[in-house]
């Protein structure tokens, strides 16, 4: 019998038992949510920093702390594997104070952050809106005219950035065979894709009888087209844009990734691969308001629209996700959670939390068997909050 390899002991599996076909699937999804370039043609976003690597930061003594869940006598640790989490970084006042990674995930290895994709792409539409160089109040025609004879030929920008937009197509993440099986054969992430690009998908998805803006519905087809009217607003692709006007501005200190279709086209509503620590600087950059080691990078208007001011509480209460935020909004593809904190969340589990009032944000980063857990998603929430708490008060 031949011994395993040290892939095999730290995954499981050997790595040919990983494809296009089982890659969000348990336990393939392990190791694929830190690899996605090898299965899903990718672009680089490189930071301009030398590659200087980056020491955790030991939490022992948080990591023994109750994580304040559903599940009353368990530690935050305990709750980690629980939660089939890959990495954990946590920041107070500006400060690495934590950093926790599985087994299977080395230290400062990228993953996938799925639709936190959302919240980066539309900090894009931001600066570009401060640069003069896109209306988020003009019509989605005027920056993609292809798109006229589709549900989003009489939206806005604007009913794109919050999930309003009357759209025909259901989240329907574990069917192949739906219409949204069929959206992710075009952006490559299913086996049987090359024959439509992206856009051309966008250009067909049909319309609901109802008006724009009255229904929050999370629809990741939306960000895709935000991140077409991105480009086609700044005149560059995406990832010129986001290395350009985010990444290097950021002090990123490792090199991101996102997939791209058959066109290079790239996914801005969930493909973006990050390390932990510079998600988290995303987080305390919209902290401090738009800006990081004194640079302002994203318009502080429009940060204080995102957090704070903006989105459209009856359009959120009229939606399907107002349980995980009673009191909460959406607004510029973050979420506002109704207590001054809001966050990003990408499917199986990737978090960036972000909460003023105490100064932390954390970033989770997981490889959950579902795509959707709502059960474990409350837990989350109560994770963050209580790690929020431990954090002031050390």
């Amino acid at each position: 019998m031949t011994a395993p390899t040290a892939f095999e002991q730290a995954f499981g599996f050997p790595r040919k038992a990983v494809t296009l076909a089982n890659w969000r699937t348990n336990p393939y999804s392990r190791w694929a949510f830190q690899n996605v370039g090898e299965l899903v043609p990718s672009a680089g976003i490189e930071t301009c920093l030398a590659a200087t690597p980056e020491t955790p930061q030991v939490g022992d003594e948080l990591l023994r702390n109750p994580a304040g869940t559903s599940a009353a006598s368990e530690t935050v640790e305990a709750f980690l594997r629980r939660s089939h989490t890959d990495a954990l970084t946590v920041m107070k006042g500006g400060r690495f104070v934590a950093d926790w990674s599985a087994s299977h995930m080395t230290f400062g290895t990228r993953h996938i952050v799925f639709s936190i994709s959302k919240s980066l792409t539309a900090l894009l539409a931001g600066i570009l809106a401060g640069e003069g160089l896109l209306d988020p109040d003009a019509p989605v025609t005027h920056y993609v005219p292809e798109i006229a004879g589709s549900a989003y030929g009489d939206a806005t920008v604007r009913h794109v950035l919050d999930m309003v937009v009357a759209v025909d197509i259901e989240e329907s993440y574990l069917d192949p065979d739906s219409a949204y099986g069929r959206y992710r054969k075009a952006t490559l992430w299913n086996p049987g894709g090359g024959s439509e690009s992206m856009l051309a998908f966008l250009a067909n998805i049909p319309r609901l009888k109802e008006p724009h803006g009255a229904v929050f519905r999370y629809r990741s087809p939306n960000s895709d087209l935000l991140g077409i009217v991105v480009e086609r607003a700044g005149g560059r692709r995406i990832p010129d844009l986001m290395r350009e006007k985010l990444w290097r501005p950021l002090g990123a200190r490792s090199n991101a990734a996102i997939t791209v279709d058959m066109e290079g086209t790239a996914r801005t509503a969930g493909g973006v691969s990050m390390t932990a620590r510079d998600l988290a600087r995303v987080g305390e950059m919209m902290r401090q308001g738009g800006v990081m080691d004194g640079r302002r990078i994203v318009p502080e208007a429009w940060v204080c629209d995102t957090v704070a001011a903006g989105g459209d509480t009856a359009a959120w209460q009229r939606g399907d996700m107002a349980f995980l935020f009673p009191k909460g909004r959406y607004r510029n593809k973050w979420y506002q959670m109704g207590d001054g904190a809001y966050c990003g969340i990408g499917i199986h589990g990737q978090w960036l939390f972000v909460e003023p009032q105490s100064e932390v944000v954390i970033v989770k980063m997981s490889s959950q068997p579902e795509p959707v857990d709502d059960a474990l998603d409350q837990d989350c929430v109560a994770f963050f909050r209580h790690m929020a708490k431990l954090c002031a008060s050390a």
